[in-house]
């Protein structure tokens, strides 16, 4: 059997991001979500998935989960057989954003978590399909109950996250940058620049697809996973 695979969720989002992703891969590979709700630093989070992961292990993160993951490899890449960083950044938190979330925090803890994640999270998060009201109805799921404590400690881990692009320089396992398309919250040229910044490393664009490819295009999504699996591990 190969190596374990680890998947780490986006910010309000569980396992049921990757659950098509996760459905066809347990066939082969044994795979484990770890939860990003503890902390509220990404390095504190980092330490919590460290606790729980195998000793060696392939690991992919979307958005926020992608963030600890960089986190998470610049702390222990030698437990880190491979990884894919998917609609994420490594980039330290824009201060314009940062700013944002605080009325986001007051509006959440005043009982109004609903709206926010409808207001202002969703609008960005998906490209127009005919699963679209669908998914829409799952992230709010997925978000409402992981409830608001984990909103407040993830949107300060998010504004406090460091800038991690020397990390992706010191990348040296098989890596897939991959993002939608139509991502406007983690766009392709993001993408393109961490792809070029990591040595070796694959890009794979998903069209008709914005922040959630897993499961906006997930036949798309799972074939670049399973190719990633695929590639024959580096020599260290």
């Amino acid at each position: 059997m190969t190596e374990p695979v680890v998947f780490l969720p986006g910010m309000m989002c569980d396992a049921r991001l990757f659950g098509p992703q996760i459905t066809d891969l347990s066939r082969d590979h044994a795979v484990m979500t770890v939860p990003i709700t503890q902390g509220e630093r990404i390095e504190e989070i980092a330490s919590s998935v460290l606790d729980v992961a195998p000793m060696r292990f392939a690991l992919a993160g979307l958005s926020m989960g992608g963030m600890v993951a960089m986190e998470l490899y610049r702390r222990a890449p030698d437990r880190v057989t491979r990884l894919a960083l998917m609609d994420t950044s490594p980039l330290p938190e824009p201060p314009q954003m940062a700013a944002l979330r605080d009325p986001q925090i007051i509006r959440a803890r005043s009982g109004k978590l609903r709206e926010v994640v409808s207001s202002d999270l969703l609008p960005q998060y998906l490209a127009n399909g005919p699963h679209s009201a669908e998914i829409g109805a799952l992230v709010m799921d997925m978000a409402l109950g992981l409830g608001v404590e984990v909103f407040v400690r993830q949107s300060r881990a998010m504004q406090r996250r460091r800038d991690q692009q020397g990390t992706l320089r010191r990348i040296n396992v098989p890596t897939l940058v991959l993002c939608g398309a139509e991502d406007s919250i983690c766009p392709i040229k993001r993408h393109t620049f961490m792809a070029e910044m990591i040595p070796k490393a694959e890009l794979r664009v998903i069209e008709e697809a914005a922040h959630m490819p897993t499961l906006e295009q997930p036949d798309e999504v799972t074939r670049a996973l399973r190719d990633w699996l695929a590639k024959p591990l580096l020599l260290r």
